[in-house]
């Protein structure tokens, strides 16, 4: 059962002798979150057993950040800025009763907020924080990614997004429509270069001296303003905040139209991707190899992550009835709510039967192509399209049996896809994790591919990330690489050699 098109059914389900094998890579473990009850498994607030409800307690990301320090994981905190206001609303602009109604991601805090006091109680969890490009100023972001990367000692991670919400732009751009997909690429690069700028390029590694005899805290010939002037961003900088330990976050993204394939083969360090199967993921995950290559990033230089949800237990019998109990409460009008908002599609002026077919939209366009173009043949409906995104959406992995049957399952779908790790996303909070942890992750390590010790014990995200000690910044084949002012380069030198590189 590797995707949400394969239904579990109650029969023997046959777990393959295990031999050993080569070393193989250990994959990246990220338990995604949204700060909002539930995520894509619509309905399961209902659930007896679930708490997803308590979002908004510093206990529940207590509990998580344990659980995730456990298994030596991560945590992803997904966000968007705005309602999934499209399913419901006939002639009107937008419908806010619908995600309200039914509890799809709705109502929801600020991703960043809970994530120091996580880091207080844990020593190595890295932490994605999801933060869109038009919701904030440059110079006030690079602040804030500063701050948390200082106070969690270097795990933290930008998960970088443009939106895609047409209210989006009723909300944050004082009621003016939210640009075109492409322009909207367009500025995050520029609004990237000036993060970059802020912080690598306005204060030298060691600005900080702290010289007690002479009374002098920070060099200030090793900070400079970044003056920098564009088409839609005027900094002129320093950056507020002093270097912290990473300089730059680790950098995620989760483009998968052209542009966003682009931006992500040029900047991302993570790739967060999707398909319906295992061997559409790893056309995928190739495709975005060759296309990094291009921009002149090594094939290793990017991880690879997809989504999926585990559903287990100590005996098959025990994950299956757990799987049973959650299809009760599954809510298709309430997956018809969450589908709206990824496509801009509003379901209930369908009939049942309606087949759907590729429509352009200002949201996620490649979400239609890979129900569609990539599926020739076969028909979805309203129908089908609610069913499948109710039980945990129509292109995530859903993994269902004991321990030692899931990991063959994940085993064989990371041969089949190249995939490096995955974000586990829940179905009922925290069971779905608790399962990870208890039966899942213990086999994943007994078989190499998680890791049974932190790569760097006390280290960075990009530390971890990468396995190697020391790496707490980006290679020279990334495009931030070059704006690092470092200790052995004057001001003069450092504007030469930005000037010599057309850096600007």
């Amino acid at each position: 059962m590797t995707s949400s098109e394969h239904i579990p059914k109650k029969q023997k389900i046959e777990s393959t002798e295990h031999v050993t094998q080569p070393k193989r890579k250990q994959l990246l473990i990220n338990f995604f979150e949204n700060s909002s009850s539930s995520i894509h498994w619509s309905g399961q607030w209902k659930h007896p057993q679930d708490r997803s409800h308590t979002y908004k307690d510093l206990d529940y990301w207590l509990h998580l950040v344990k659980l995730a320090e456990k298994a030596k994981a991560n945590i992803f905190i997904a966000d968007s800025l705005a309602l999934f206001d499209v399913w419901g609303k006939g002639d009107k602009e937008s419908n806010f009763k619908g995600p309200l109604h039914y509890g799809i991601q709705a109502p929801k805090n600020e991703p960043s907020a809970p994530v120091a006091a996580m880091a207080a109680v844990s020593k190595n969890v890295g932490f994605t924080v999801t933060v869109s490009t038009i919701s904030e100023h440059p110079y006030h972001l690079a602040r804030r990614l500063a701050t948390l990367d200082h106070l969690t000692k270097g795990r933290i991670s930008w998960n970088i997004v443009s939106s895609f919400l047409p209210s989006t732009g009723k909300q944050v751009l004082n009621g003016a429509p939210l640009p075109e997909h492409d322009s909207r690429y367009t500025k995050s690069e520029e609004y990237l270069k000036v993060i970059y700028k802020l912080l690598l390029s306005s204060w030298r590694d060691d600005a900080v001296v702290l010289d007690k005899e002479r009374g002098v805290f920070v060099d200030t010939d090793r900070v400079r303003e970044i003056n920098h002037v564009g088409e839609h961003f005027n900094v002129v900088g320093p950056s507020l905040s002093e270097p912290s330990n990473q300089r730059l976050p680790v950098l995620v993204q989760a483009g998968a139209s052209t542009k966003g394939r682009q931006f992500a083969a040029q900047h991302a360090e993570v790739v967060y991707v999707s398909a319906l199967t295992a061997e559409a993921l790893g056309k995928k995950i190739k495709e975005f190899k060759d296309l990094a290559e291009t921009y002149g990033r090594g094939r290793n230089d990017i991880k690879y992550v997809a989504s999926a949800t585990v559903i287990s237990g100590k005996t098959e019998e025990e994950a299956l009835e757990k799987y049973e109990e959650i299809k009760k409460h599954a809510d298709t009008v309430g997956a018809q709510v969450l589908f709206g908002g990824w496509t801009g599609i509003d379901l209930s002026q369908w009939e049942d039967d309606q087949e759907l077919e590729h429509v352009e939209n200002n949201g996620m366009k490649t979400y239609i192509e890979n129900l569609t173009k990539f599926n020739p043949g076969k028909k979805f409906t309203k129908k089908s399209i609610s069913e499948k995104i109710s039980l945990g959406g129509s292109i995530s992995a859903l993994f269902v049996g004991t321990g030692s049957q899931i990991a063959d399952q994940i085993e064989e779908y990371v041969d089949k896809s190249d995939v490096d790790g995955f974000n586990f996303t829940y179905a009922v909070w925290p069971q779905s994790f608790e399962d990870v942890v208890d039966y899942v992750i213990p086999e994943l390590q007994e078989r190499g591919l998680s890791q049974k010790e932190w790569p760097v014990e006390g280290g960075t995200f990009r530390e971890n990330l990468n396995g190697k000690k020391g790496q707490t910044f980006v290679p020279k084949t990334h495009p931030a690489y070059n704006y690092r002012w470092s200790n052995d380069l004057t001001k003069e030198e450092f504007e030469t050699k930005l000037e010599n590189l057309n850096i600007k």
